[in-house]
């Protein structure tokens, strides 16, 4: 009954006091599976959150550990450790107590174990030989060691022999310019001789008179030639 009556000063002393001392540190940027730049995700060493004598400390102070211990484990996805916290938080003061003495460390090395292993989900050769190594290390330093610091070395190794891909360019379909209209030679007029066919232009001015002037002479001979003509006709008959 000692804790629920406490309830309000458990919860003010989880949020004051900092649950991931070494988390508040300002992380350097690394590189995700796909070469690119990003936050790194720092993983708490749970181990330092621990500066009470869980054997004297009172029911708050454990309490208050237990809760920064499974913010931690949230804000890292650890499923198991975070699950396992909760329900011992759930239970009595002396479950609790003796989680967090023998058992809450288990449920942490599990929890970082398929952490390092999913980093081998699409991991270049040198992710894939350092996490091996560590996986086979089975020891919580090695995994944090790894999470914090080596996979990310690796990576930037892997992404400086990745060969980089080269962009292709499609040409784009040329379009020709094709005129709306064919231009024609201009056609050059001929002119069509006088009386043919083809409705050539009348002859006037000059040309005509000339015409005129032969054709009537012509009829005037032709008239002349006719009277001499008959005159001697009537001579020769008297």
């Amino acid at each position: 009954m000692r804790w629920k009556m406490s309830a309000g000063v458990l919860v003010a002393l989880a949020f004051l006091i900092p649950a991931a001392p070494a988390a508040a540190q300002a992380a350097q940027p690394g590189l995700d599976a796909a070469c690119q730049t990003v936050e790194r995700k720092a993983y708490t060493d749970i181990r330092k959150l621990v500066t009470i004598d869980l054997d004297t400390a009172t029911d708050v102070e454990v309490r208050v550990l237990a809760n920064q211990i499974m913010s931690a484990a949230k804000a890292e996805t650890l499923p198991i450790l975070t699950g396992a916290v909760q329900e011992r938080l759930d239970g009595t003061e002396d479950e609790l107590r003796a989680f967090l003495k023998e058992d809450a460390q288990k449920a942490w090395s599990v929890d970082l174990r398929v952490s390092v292993t999913r980093t081998l989900t699409d991991a270049g050769t040198n992710v894939e030989a350092v996490a091996q190594e560590t996986l086979r290390g089975e020891g919580i330093d090695a995994y944090l060691t790894y999470l914090n610091d080596g996979l990310y070395s690796a990576r930037a190794l892997d992404c400086k022999t990745r060969p980089t891909a080269t962009p292709t360019v499609t040409p784009s379909a040329t379009t020709s310019a094709t005129p709306t209209s064919t231009p024609t030679a201009p056609t050059t007029p001929t002119t069509a001789a006088p009386g043919g066919e083809g409705g050539g232009l009348p002859v006037t001015g000059a040309d005509t008179g000339t015409v005129a002037a032969i054709g009537g002479a012509l009829l005037l001979l032709g008239g002349l030639g006719y009277l001499i003509g008959r005159r001697r006709r009537s001579r020769f008959v008297a």
